[in-house]
């Protein structure tokens, strides 16, 4: 059978660390996960009792392609309670996880052999989104003196877009107002569209991540339910688009996905006040971040850097290995410890990195980070 080169992705290697550490598992052994970008808590109490009450009302079927109108006007409202943002709520697209804002981002903004840039390292699914749609992904090496953020010396002439993540997975690193205004500046001189991921808002440290609706309304905005709200599996996110694109948006929508899940929907909703739980889950983030930036370099991973927001370290270990995808599997054999090789955010560099999720409970992270200084010591 015949098949299309649109489907010769790279393979996401985390998704392969994690079936490694899954096979140990199934062996006995007790694995300490900091490989997998996932919060190891559910989704709020009060969202999972309102999905409850849902169901016993009726069936969940088909909503409107755009999403429940409660929870599009709901996160209009959360835009002004964060960032004192006046948004409009039917700019607001309910989307089947970010994932699924991405391919609508990509569809209704580029044609194919649009040259779309991202920087490296950098999330390894949007590369691999753009190729599937026949898209040209041009890799922008950023530098450590930006913060491993692209900035606008960095961004060719002929670029039809640029999207930027901010906090960045894998480094954790925000763009401040003038810097992310910078870069939407260049876009605008070139004619390209700006996409703006921020599905790791709410989890910040020392100052609020900034959203690209703060300085322009000509933008397409990403985000998700997945990590402030503890929503992974429930794969429901949103985005927001200028005024003159809701229309194909929403035909994109109803021909791609029809609609995001009712299910997932009603917890989101719900889950937009749980403000308690969810600041109890930062608390959590706070401390293990703390132990990292202090466990690491004792353990001997010292070439990092603080994150601002998320819930990664992203290390250089070039002094350590030139193989990073070994190192890594060397680590989840001797030391029962998944971590993610830098390969799958940066294929120029990353054979010198690695990243650390610390985004599950104090204990496994303090278990993790005991494991790691027995390892090195070790090696």
């Amino acid at each position: 059978m015949r098949v299309s080169s649109r489907g010769d992705v790279d393979p996401f290697i985390v998704m392969d660390v994690m079936a490694a550490a899954a096979r140990a598992e199934a062996e006995g052994k007790r694995i300490i996960h900091m490989e997998v970008g996932q919060p190891g808590t559910p989704a709020p109490a009060a969202a999972r009792a309102a999905l409850a009450r849902a169901m016993e009302d009726g069936p969940l079927g088909y909503t409107v392609g755009l999403g429940l109108p409660a929870l599009r006007a709901r996160i209009a409202r959360l835009y002004g309670e964060w960032y004192g943002v006046d948004l409009d709520p039917e700019r607001v697209v309910i989307t089947p996880g970010s994932s699924g804002g991405f391919t609508l981002a990509f569809t209704s903004l580029f044609d194919v052999g649009a040259r779309v840039g991202i920087g490296a390292p950098g999330y390894p699914s949007y590369k691999a989104i753009l190729q599937a749609l026949g898209l040209e992904t041009v890799m922008i090496q950023t530098e450590a003196q930006h913060r491993l953020q692209p900035v606008p010396g960095d961004l060719p002439d002929d670029l039809d877009g640029l999207l930027v993540a901010s906090p960045a997975n894998p480094s954790g690193t925000m763009l401040d107002r003038h810097a992310l205004g910078a870069l939407i500046g260049a876009c605008e001189e070139r004619g390209a569209a700006f996409i703006s991921d921020e599905i790791y808002h709410g989890i910040e440290y020392e100052r609020k991540a900034v959203t690209a609706l703060e300085i322009t309304d000509k933008t397409y905005v990403i985000n998700s339910f997945s990590k402030y709200f503890s929503m992974t599996g429930w794969r429901v996110g949103w985005m927001v688009v200028p005024e003159a694109h809701i229309r194909r948006i929403e035909r994109l929508v109803q021909n791609l996905f029809i609609c995001a899940p009712h299910a997932s929907q009603v917890v989101a909703l719900a889950a937009l006040d749980c403000e308690d739980e969810l600041q109890a889950n930062m608390e959590v983030y706070r401390r293990n971040r703390a132990l990292m930036m202090e466990g690491l370099p004792r353990a001997g991973f010292d070439r990092i850097a603080p994150p601002d927001g998320a819930f990664y370290v992203y290390a250089d270990v070039s002094h350590l290995t030139d193989d990073s995808r070994a190192f890594a599997a060397e680590i989840l054999e001797q030391a029962g410890v998944a971590v993610t090789p830098g390969l799958d955010f940066d294929p120029v560099r990353g054979a010198g990195t690695l990243r650390f999720s610390y985004a599950r409970s104090t204990e496994d992270i303090e278990e993790g980070l005991a494991r790691l200084a027995r390892f090195m010591a070790a090696r």
